[in-house]
C-alpha cells in the first residue's frame, strides 16, 4: 500500500503546483477523496518534501500552493494519460473539429518534448499498445462547422472584453453586418457563438453563418449575472424556446438503460414499482428532445409538456408522409 500512499501525494502535489490562488484543505479533501484531517496529514508530508510549499490567507480559510511547479522528475506522463490525449484528437477530428483537435495534437507535442528521453522511450511500448488497441466509433451526425479564423476572432474578443463585428448570413436580414457582445461558444451538433447584440439579451449566432469577423477594440458590456453553463443548461440541445418541465415514462423492457442514460443535466430519476422508469428535467428545445425520442421507439411514453407530445407526433406525421409518399417535402 506503501506506493498508493505516495501516488495520493504526488498527486496532491501536482495539484498545489497546478494553481495560482492555491487549495483550501477541504478542496484538497474532496479532490483526493479523503477526511480533512487526512488532507492536513498529507500537506504537511508534502511540506517535507518541497519546502517552497507557501501558506496564503483567504479569509475564512487558508490556501497552499506550490507556486514554482514541479520539476520534469515529477511530471512524466502515463501510457494511459497520453492515449487519452491522442484520443480525444482523434474524437475532434472524425467530428469536423480540425482546429480543436490541433489544439491537442500541439499539446501532445509539447507533453512528449518536455520529457525526458528515458520516460519516453519507456513509455513508448506501452503508449504504442494503447493506440492500437482503441479507436473511436464514428457515429452518424453533422459535422459542425469550426473555422480557426472564426474562433480565433470569438475568443480574441473573449479574452479583450472586446465587441465583435461581422456580416450574418442568417436570421431575420441576411448579409447584415451585427456588432454585439460575445458571451461564449456552444459546442455539439452544431456550433453558435452565444452573443447579444445591443441591449438584447443573449442569443445563438450559427458560427458558419458568420463571415468577415473582426474584433473592434470596443469594451464589451456584459449582464455580471449571465451563466453560460446555466444558458446551455436552459435547452435539451441548441435550440432555445419555452423552458418546460418534461416527465417521460420509459417501459420497463428499457428501464436498465434509462437508469445510465443522462437526458438532461438537472433531471430526476425514478423507478417504479412496475419496472417503469419516470424521468423529470425542465429544458427548452422540444423539436430537438424529439427527434431524441425517436431513438427509445415504443419504450417512451411523453407524460408532460403537452407541447412536446404534440411536437412528437407533429414529427411522426411528417416522417410517414415522406416515406408514404416516397417523396421529401421542398425546403425540408
Amino acid at each position: 500500500m506503501r506506493h498508493e500512499k505516495a501516488g495520493r501525494l504526488l498527486e496532491l502535489a501536482r495539484l498545489l503546483a497546478s494553481t495560482a490562488e492555491g487549495v483550501t484543505h477541504d478542496e484538497m479533501a474532496d479532490r483526493l477523496g479523503v477526511g480533512r484531517r487526512t488532507a492536513e496529514r498529507m500537506r504537511d508530508a508534502i511540506r517535507e518534501v518541497f519546502p517552497q510549499l507557501e501558506e496564503v490567507d483567504d479569509p475564512p480559510t487558508r490556501r497552499f500552493r506550490i507556486p514554482s511547479g514541479l520539476d520534469g522528475l515529477f511530471q512524466a506522463p502515463t501510457a494511459e494519460e497520453l492515449a487519452a490525449l491522442s484520443s480525444a484528437a482523434e474524437t475532434f477530428a472524425a467530428q469536423g473539429a480540425s482546429a480543436r483537435a490541433a489544439a491537442l495534437r500541439a499539446l501532445e507535442q509539447k507533453v512528449l518534448s518536455a520529457t525526458r528521453a528515458a520516460a519516453r522511450r519507456r513509455l513508448a511500448p506501452d503508449l504504442e499498445a494503447l493506440l492500437q488497441a482503441e479507436t473511436i466509433a464514428v457515429q452518424a451526425g453533422p459535422r459542425p462547422f469550426e473555422d480557426d479564423t472564426v474562433l480565433q476572432a470569438v475568443r480574441e474578443a473573449l479574452k479583450g472584453l472586446s465587441t465583435l463585428s461581422f456580416r450574418y448570413e442568417g436570421g431575420s436580414a441576411p448579409g447584415r453586418v451585427r456588432e454585439v457582445t460575445p458571451y461564449g461558444i456552444l459546442f455539439g451538433r452544431a456550433n453558435y457563438l452565444v452573443a447579444a447584440e445591443g441591449e438584447a439579451t443573449p442569443r445563438n449566432w450559427r458560427l458558419d453563418r458568420i463571415r468577415d469577423v473582426a474584433v473592434t477594440g470596443r469594451a464589451a458590456h456584459k449582464d455580471p449575472g449571465f451563466s453560460l453553463q446555466d444558458y446551455a443548461d436552459e435547452s435539451f440541445g441548441i435550440y432555445q424556446d419555452d423552458t418546460q418541465d418534461v416527465t417521460l415514462r420509459i417501459g420497463p423492457a428499457s428501464a436498465e438503460g434509462a437508469l445510465r442514460w443522462r437526458f438532461h443535466s438537472n433531471q430526476s430519476v425514478e423507478q417504479q414499482a412496475d419496472g417503469s422508469v419516470l424521468v423529470r428535467f425542465r429544458a427548452s428545445g422540444m423539436r430537438e428532445l424529439a427527434w431524441h425520442l425517436f431513438t427509445w421507439g415504443d419504450q417512451v411514453q411523453v407524460l408532460a409538456p403537452e407541447v412536446l407530445k404534440t411536437t412528437l407526433v407533429e414529427q411522426i406525421e411528417l416522417a410517414r408522409r415522406a416515406h408514404a409518399s416516397g417523396s421529401v417535402a421542398a425546403g425540408a
